[in-house]
C-alpha cells in the first residue's frame, strides 16, 4: 500500500503524529515523521555525506540494518536494490514506525525486535550490515563488534559512531613496556569515554569513543577499514579477526 493509492496525505498526517516522537524525520509522501528535529533534517542530511561511499546498485544484495530505528536507512536500502533487508530494534515504539513508513513508501522490509546481543539468532549473514548510532548506546560495545563479525557480516560494515575528545590517531605499536605509562596521556591513545549517568539528556548513552578508539576497536573485531567518507562513518570490509573469535574470551595469561 502506498501514499497516493489508498491514504492521503491527512491519514498519513494522523497516524504518523500517533506513532511520535519520530527521531528518523522521513518523508512520507510529503509529510514529515519529525519535521522539528534538533539535528535538522536527520538523519537525511548524514546519508548525504556518505551515500556516495555505498553501491548505488544493490541488486541481488542481502542487508541487515541493526538499530533500525524509525527505518531510514533500511528504506534507503531498499530503494538501491536490495533483494532482501532485514531491520532490527529493541524498541517496538521504534519498529511500528519503521513498519508505517516502510508501507506508506512501498518497500517490503522485514522487521524484528532483536537486540544486537541476539544477531546469532538470526541464522545467516548479509552482504552489507549497517551499524548506525548504535554502539555508544551499548554497555558492551565491543562485544556486539564482535557478534557481528561472527554471526551476520559476510561483506562490508557501515559503521556510525558519535564521537568525543581528540581527533587525532596516535601511532601505537605493537607493544609497550609496563613502564610505559606517558603514552596514555596522549590525546590520540585510543579512548572510550564511559558516561555514568547521562550524556545530552540521554540515559542510554554509555560509551562514546575517539577517532582512534572507534577506528581500532573495528579494526580488532576483523573490520578492515575501507573509506572514511564522513567524520563518524566508516566503510568496513569483513577480514579474519585478529585474535580469532572474540565473542568468548577464554582465559590466557598468567595475570590474576
Amino acid at each position: 500500500m502506498t501514499a497516493t493509492a489508498d491514504r492521503g496525505p491527512e491519514h498519513i498526517r494522523r497516524r504518523a503524529a500517533e506513532l511520535g516522537p519520530w527521531f528518523h524525520n522521513i518523508d512520507l509522501g510529503g509529510v514529515r515523521t519529525a519535521p522539528d528535529h534538533f539535528l535538522g533534517d536527520y538523519p537525511a542530511v548524514k546519508w548525504r555525506s556518505f551515500a556516495h561511499a555505498i553501491p548505488a546498485d544493490l541488486t541481488g544484495a542481502s542487508v541487515l540494518d541493526i538499530g533500525c530505528n524509525g527505518g531510514f536507512y533500511s528504506i534507503e536500502m531498499k530503494r538501491r536494490g536490495a533483494t532482501r533487508v532485514l531491520g532490527i530494534d529493541s524498541d517496538e515504539t521504534y519498529l511500528t514506525q519503521a513498519r508505517f513508513a516502510a508501507e506508506v513508501t512501498g518497500q517490503d522490509i522485514e522487521f524484528r525486535n532483536l537486540s544486537v546481543y541476539d544477531i546469532g539468532a538470526i541464522g545467516e549473514r548479509f552482504d552489507l550490515v549497517l551499524f548506525m548510532g548504535v554502539l555508544y548506546h551499548l554497555r558492551h560495545p565491543l562485544l556486539a563488534l564482535d557478534l557481528i563479525h561472527e554471526h551476520v557480516a559476510r561483506g562490508l560494515l557501515v559503521f556510525q559512531s558519535m564521537q568525543r575528545g581528540a581527533a587525532e590517531v596516535a601511532a601505537v605499536r605493537e607493544d609497550h613496556d609496563f613502564a610505559e605509562t606517558d603514552i596514555f596521556d596522549d590525546p590520540g591513545w585510543p579512548r572510550l569515554h564511559f558516561i555514568e549517568r547521562r550524556y545530552a539528556h540521554d540515559g542510554t548513552n554509555w560509551w562514546v569513543p575517539n577517532r582512534a578508539c572507534a577506528e581500532a576497536m573495528l579494526r580488532s573485531a576483523g573490520f578492515a577499514i575501507a573509506d572514511n567518507p564522513e567524520a563518524e562513518v566508516y566503510i568496513c570490509r569483513r577480514v579474519a579477526a585478529p585474535r580469532g573469535a572474540g565473542a568468548v574470551y577464554p582465559s590466557r595469561g598468567s595475570g590474576r
